[in-house]
């Protein structure tokens, strides 16, 4: 492939929105497939049963998309606020429960999907007869291992991709394709001796040497993918988190250097920010279904967000 055709692809990336572009040459995951195999066989992924699911495409781009030369992976900025700030709308209610920053506005799914699908018309209408499929966090990919290998970010101690310039608060896409364009280099680790996110863990969820996750502790987890009730043990760690958690981001050096997103779907649904503790509490299905009509919160449904605000009263 001719480096103009690579500078075309990363130059409607920017285009697109997404800050940050790299390539790496699809190929067998050997040394991240036996490292998932040990995650799994630890039970660190809890009830979210489906990442044992569907293994060998998850570890050999080759085999979710046939012909595949080459992963294109893209970070899209969701920051919203200034890094000083935990939890939204702090100046309008001090004792609202908290979101992760990540699901304020709409949800990400439908806005890279479609930015995504954008992008590979282009490439086809550029580059000529190209075959791919994209993915954003709804397939078998491991975007974060293809992020650390086409460079875009190293692997953090609390297992986020982080990028050099701007910190960890991204969503990753991948665009898998039949191309073959020449791939970026990793980038070297600058976590150093840092243990910020593994101190400031209040589930102990980040082993004490970082780089692993037990997911079965991790606050994200508790209040999203897990589906029974959350366990005692948990009562008084959660910090205030309702949905998500940010902890290890907003305590990461790395972080200094985010800045505010410019996606128009990402800002909050104005009823959000007005919304007090009590109001919170007091949640009907009628207000969730308004509110969340087109969010990522939608995930842990009605009843789940009620567990969980239900879980933080004192």
């Amino acid at each position: 492939m001719s480096s103009s055709n690579k500078t075309f692809i990363q130059q409607k990336a920017h285009e697109l929105g997404f800050s940050y572009i790299g390539f790496a040459k699809a190929e067998s995951l050997d040394e991240e497939a036996k490292r998932l195999e040990a995650w799994l066989s630890k039970g660190y992924h809890g009830q979210m049963h489906y990442m044992e699911n569907y293994f060998d495409l998850r570890t050999d781009p080759r085999k979710l998309v046939p012909g595949a030369k080459t992963v294109v992976t893209m970070m899209y900025n969701y920051f919203p606020e200034d890094p000083s700030r935990t939890g939204f709308g702090r100046e309008q209610n001090e004792d609202a429960p908290k979101l992760a920053r990540y699901a304020y506005g709409k949800d990400y799914h439908f806005v890279l999907k479609d930015k995504l699908k954008t992008f590979l018309a282009a490439i086809q209408e550029e580059v000529g007869e190209v075959g791919g499929r994209c993915f954003v966090d709804s397939a078998p990919v491991m975007e974060r291992e293809w992020a650390k290998r086409s460079g875009i970010g190293w692997h953090g101690k609390n297992t986020l991709i982080i990028n050099p310039k701007a910190g960890s608060y991204f969503f990753l896409a991948c665009l898998i394709i039949d191309l073959e364009v020449e791939p970026d280099p990793p980038i070297k680790d600058y976590c150093g001796t840092c243990t910020k996110c593994i101190d400031a863990c209040p589930t102990d969820a980040i082993s004490e040497e970082g780089y692993l996750l037990d997911a079965s502790k991790c606050i994200s987890y508790l209040t999203i993918e897990l589906k029974e009730s959350i366990p005692t043990e948990f009562k008084d760690k959660m910090e205030d988190w309702m949905f998500g958690c940010d902890i290890c981001q907003e305590v990461c050096p790395w972080n200094r250097f985010s800045k505010k997103h410019n996606e128009p779907e990402f800002e909050p649904h104005p009823d959000l920010l007005s919304l007090s503790r009590n109001d919170w509490e007091e949640l009907t299905e009628e207000t969730f279904r308004k509110v969340f009509k087109k969010s990522a919160v939608k995930r842990t449904k009605y009843a789940g967000l009620k567990r969980n605000i239900e879980f933080l009263k004192k």
